[in-house]
């Protein structure tokens, strides 16, 4: 959500933003803001000056009272009461203003950086840095649901049966990798200096609306049956919430912190579920990392958060490429945001397996996570985000560029403590 004085003030820049994002049809809420907040303050300046009134009326009371001029003080009060029932109508309007402003407010996109590149949807998206060279082998690599499948590692028939199309069992050897994964993950953060953290798996409705837009929420939410609780979509969710209503100290910032949560997402749009394999489902689980820190210092925390990513994936082999999100594929509290894409040799193309997002103060406004600084004032603080992994994508990836002509796939050296000192996975005998 963006500061109204930027309505206030420079409207314009306002709805120049709401082009660049390609959502001219969003373009009259700036209008309709700039007056719901002009009736907003006229509203509560008639109320606060009735205050006053009734006041210096209580005041008058009491000399009154003092004078024992009784005759006079039933008009008074009658004067009083009239004031009081004027103040309730206004505060009731206060309300049905602030609410009806807080709904249009929350539907006006956050500022983007002005070296967004401008496009409408993920096909302008921009190639940033690469990093690795992009290998194809001069034999077959079949895709990553087959090569699971050869270690008896994927059984999505069963899980169909269970839960319906969009999640899996892993078995076995590909079981193990992912937890692997996870683990080294982890610890990977934690040798970064940041707090390793298990974060509740459902938020309720003011945190979700806190931390994303109406539409992704609608898209993505999971929601709990008569309950005011969702399924968390990523653990940034309830890992930002973390901090909601609060007032940090100066001095605590930057938190950073990497969190651990399954994910839960309906995905609903023009993705749709894969049928066979992995890469979009409903349920998966992932190691997440999060900073909140003073404003002048989230650009820096950007470059370092992708960077962390692009590590991890070397460290592991798995050539890289950063991806720079145009205008139009950023969500609607994102300030700036990266994907990071991992090669894959049998695609003989990237795909998606990180994202890095900086919101800027849009999410802190929302939540009310403000710190103390060093004049005493209070300043809505700067929240970022970041994949770390998601297995069942940095699996496909993970797989593809180990896998061996022979069918064995080799477990990369940083994995292999965690796979009980195994240094491949061979194919399951029928």
């Amino acid at each position: 959500m963006i500061d109204i004085n930027l309505i206030r003030e420079n409207s314009d820049l306002v709805k120049e933003n709401i082009k660049k994002k390609f959502q001219d049809d969003k373009i009259f809420l700036v209008d309709e803001v700039y007056e719901l907040d002009k009736n907003f303050r006229e509203c509560k300046k008639e109320a606060d000056d009735l205050r006053a009134s009734r006041n210096a009326f209580s005041d008058k009371i009491g000399e009154l009272v003092r004078e024992g001029k009784k005759d006079v003080i039933a008009d008074v009060k009658k004067e009083v009461n009239a004031i009081s029932d004027k103040i309730k109508e206004l505060e009731e309007k206060e309300e049905n203003l602030q609410t009806e402003l807080k709904r249009r407010m929350m539907l006006i996109p956050n500022i983007i950086a002005d070296d967004v590149p401008i496009g409408e949807n993920d096909t302008q998206n921009v190639e940033g840095k690469v990093f690795g060279e992009a290998k194809v082998p001069d034999y077959e690599i079949p895709y990553h649901a087959d090569i699971m499948a050869s270690f008896a590692g994927l059984d999505k028939d069963a899980a169909a049966r269970v839960s319906g199309n969009g999640f899996y069992y892993l078995v076995g050897d590909i079981a193990r990798l992912h937890s692997a994964v996870l683990a080294y993950a982890r610890d990977f953060m934690i040798n970064k200096g940041f707090t390793y953290c298990i974060p509740p798996y459902m938020i309720r409705s003011d945190a979700v609306d806190g931390v994303m837009s109406f539409e992704e929420k609608e898209n993505m939410m999971y929601k709990i049956e008569g309950e005011d609780l969702y399924l968390i979509g990523t653990s940034e969710h309830s890992m930002i919430a973390k901090f909601k209503d609060q007032i940090l100290k100066e001095s605590d910032l930057p938190i950073t912190m990497t969190s651990y949560s399954p994910c839960f997402r309906k995905e609903v749009g023009a993705h749709g579920i894969e049928e066979r394999g992995i890469y979009r489902i409903h349920q998966f689980e992932k190691q997440e990392m999060i900073v909140i820190c003073k404003p002048e210092d989230s650009d820096s925390w950007y470059e370092k958060m992708w960077n962390y990513s692009v590590e991890l994936f070397r460290s592991l082999d798995i050539p890289v490429r950063q991806l720079i999100c145009c205008s139009g594929d950023l969500a609607d509290l994102k300030y700036r945001s990266c994907d990071i894409e991992a090669w894959s040799p049998r695609q003989k193309k990237y795909f998606e397996v990180c994202s890095c997002s900086n919101l800027t103060d849009a999410q802190a406004r929302r939540l009310a996570i403000r710190y103390k600084n060093s004049d005493g004032d209070k300043v809505l603080a700067h929240t970022l985000n970041n994949t770390v992994v998601a297995p069942p994508r940095m699996l496909i990836a993970l797989l593809e560029n180990n896998y061996q002509e022979d069918g064995s796939v080799l477990i990369p050296k940083a994995l292999q403590p965690y796979m009980g000192g195994k240094t491949k996975i061979e194919v399951k005998k029928a």
